[in-house]
């Protein structure tokens, strides 16, 4: 980095770039680990939004004993911090024998209770009566999901995805507990090493911390459009 610093630079030294790229040991090991964190950041977030929409719509239009106490145990799950089921965590993915591998990054975040939440409270203002009309006209709960409210509910699925994509990206604690192999870890792990190997090297840690937040902003500005979709929908209900 140029000292004094300058908000606008004279130049880009793309080397920073390509060192961050090829890594100290030249193995360009930085894109396996990008594509790493595309697979568990993608799956996760998938998952997330299919079994959180499912159990959000059965919360929400299902009328059924305990309906209000299953939903308050989902609730009182979020009070819990992950460091409190990091270690059962951990030791269920050794017995299994899946730790270093995609299953032991994604098995424990496929569903989360703030999914559950958002997509109950979604779910909840969704009229009535255009479920009824449909089950008149012969529609089985599947496709009335599949057809009436997944396509109705796309702005909470997007907020959901991306909420759920960045939280995934940017997970740390977790690689570092189930990962061994340098094949297998995801770009915060490879930041981390990359900044103590070249801790006196800004120009190449940003560089490197500039690439990592580009499938971030792609995601963003690709679903952001449903953001605008979500509020324009809510200020004419609202109106």
């Amino acid at each position: 980095l140029k000292m004094p610093y300058r908000w606008i630079p004279k130049g880009f030294y793309w080397q920073n770039y390509w060192q961050g790229i090829r890594g100290n040991d030249g193995s360009f090991i930085y894109i396996r680990n990008i594509f790493n964190s595309l697979i568990v950041a993608s799956a996760v977030a998938a998952a997330t939004v299919i079994f959180s929409a499912l159990a959000g719509f059965g919360l929400a239009k299902y009328y059924f004993k305990g309906r209000t106490l299953v939903f308050m145990i989902i609730m009182a799950t979020m009070m819990i911090p992950f460091e409190a089921i990091m270690i059962p965590l951990y030791l269920v993915t050794t017995k299994l024998g899946i730790q270093d591998s995609y299953a032991g990054l994604i098995a424990p975040f496929l569903v989360n209770a703030f999914g559950v939440f958002l997509m109950r409270q979604y779910f909840v203002t969704f009229p009535d009566e255009i479920l009824d009309a449909a089950r008149i006209d012969g529609a089985s709960e599947l496709m009335i999901f599949r057809t009436i409210i997944l396509p109705n509910s796309i702005p909470a699925l997007a907020t959901l995805a991306i909420l759920t994509f960045k939280a995934q990206w940017d997970n740390l604690l977790w690689p570092l507990l189930v990962v061994q192999s340098e094949e297998m870890k995801t770009i915060p792990l490879y930041i981390v090493k990359f900044m103590g190997e070249k801790h006196t090297d800004e120009g190449a840690m940003m560089a490197v911390a500039a690439i990592a937040s580009i499938p971030i902003l792609i995601v963003f500005f690709k679903l952001s459009k449903y953001f605008l979709g979500g509020a324009a929908l809510y200020s004419s209900r609202k109106g």
